[in-house]
């Protein structure tokens, strides 16, 4: 059942990942040639670059995705909270590797939200973020402690 559910986490962020890549190109014509690049906290633009800068974050989200990859193929390698012994690795690496995915699933997910406000924002000063972009860091911190935890419990 693991297996299954990571593989749709995959699918799931490959998705994501696209769709991120999708967006960017088909807006890039649209784009002027300097756009944000950078936000304060009140959602306001204070850098700017040239309209290249587009496609930062779509090979960002493909280089993490594919080191997400990587390390959930090899999790004996990973860093764990607790000791591994013969009874408690298989949970530990079940707990690693869906961590990751999510982790992953957040980021690009968030990714695509920034995205998505910096090409608006180019277009039109008066756009807004879908979701503040504040909101997805207590959900990365929860899901890492939630992973720790878990480490701890079924030790």
């Amino acid at each position: 059942m693991g297996v299954i559910f990571f593989y749709l986490f995959d699918f799931l962020n490959l998705l994501i990942v696209l769709l991120l890549w999708v967006y960017t190109i088909r807006m890039y014509k649209k784009l002027p040639e300097k756009i944000p690049t950078h936000f304060d906290f009140e959602g306001k633009p204070d850098h700017f670059g040239k309209k290249g800068f587009a496609f930062f974050l779509p090979v960002l989200s493909v280089v993490f995705y594919i080191t997400f990859i990587v390390i959930t193929q090899n999790p004996e390698n990973g860093n764990f909270p607790i000791q591994l012994t013969e009874a408690n690795h298989e949970i530990q690496f079940f707990i690693m590797i869906l961590m990751l995915k999510w982790l992953l699933f957040l980021v690009v997910l968030m990714f695509l939200n920034i995205q998505d406000y910096m090409l608006r924002y180019s277009l039109n000063s008066q756009a807004k973020a879908k979701v503040h972009i504040l909101l997805f860091l207590p959900f990365i911190f929860v899901s890492i402690m939630s992973a720790i935890i878990f480490s701890y419990i079924y030790k």
